[in-house]
């Protein structure tokens, strides 16, 4: 039975690991290519290397524990400086994952910012809570909180000027994101010290004035134009606000 040439140079190249030998029978000599197939996957795919640190990622992270940790450091880093000089790429450094995993639960830095954001202003209404605990029911509660407010810049003022950033603050009442907490906190006080008498533009009116006078005294005392001092604050809480 006669065989094609092209069937003899295959099985020639088979059979002499995967070159193919000159010979009159043969035809001329090609080179035939040597394909390793794992070791060129392991080295040219992607794909293969993505699964890999997906892998290995897994195992030391479960369950969502990979974004608390990244939200973790970024508060670390929020505590040395300000948030214009946070990285995404150095904060997966310092956790010790590949950027490509971060982008899996932050998109972006804007995306961190925010989450970092939410944080900082549960704490701070958690820190409301706290004060007003301790405190008188009435006046002593909403100065408690005031001064609370006040506290929680000095302590954090890197967190809390990004929390108060305008690009942070818009439109986080229309999300119902955890910064809100706060804010509704110092409407219902407000609400409590009127008797609820206020009309809702009263109230707003006050809730505004309360805040400029304990977020201006704030702003004032991170950028070092008045002394961060106890009893200027507990002097300009005095001043009858409502």
């Amino acid at each position: 039975m006669a065989f094609p040439c092209s069937l003899f140079r295959l099985v020639g190249g088979l059979a002499f690991g995967g070159k193919l030998v000159s010979g009159a029978a043969f035809g001329p000599v090609v080179p035939a290519p040597v394909y390793v197939y794992g070791a060129n996957m392991a080295k040219n795919d992607n794909s293969v290397n993505i699964e890999n640190a997906k892998a290995a990622e897994g195992e030391r992270y479960h369950h969502g524990d990979l974004r608390s940790a990244l939200v973790e450091e970024g508060l670390k880093r929020l505590q040395q400086g300000p948030a214009e000089a946070l990285s995404l790429r150095e904060v997966a450094r310092s956790v010790g994952v590949s950027a490509t995993a971060v982008y899996r639960h932050f998109p972006d830095k804007q995306a961190l910012l925010h989450a970092l954001a939410d944080v900082a202003g549960d704490r701070m209404a958690s820190a409301f809570e706290t004060a007003m605990a301790a405190a008188k029911p009435g006046k002593d509660a909403f100065d408690a909180m005031g001064r609370a407010y006040v506290h929680f810049a000095l302590k954090n003022p890197f967190l809390f000027k990004l929390m108060m950033s305008p690009e942070m603050m818009s439109g986080i009442a229309a999300e119902g994101r955890p910064r809100t907490r706060g804010m509704a906190m110092l409407t219902s006080a407000l609400s409590e010290l009127s008797g609820g008498k206020m009309s809702s533009e009263v109230q707003n009116i006050r809730r505004l004035q309360a805040w400029s006078i304990v977020h201006g005294l704030a702003m004032l005392m991170l950028d070092g134009l008045v002394p961060a001092d106890e009893k200027l604050i507990d002097d300009v809480l005095a001043s009858k606000i409502v």
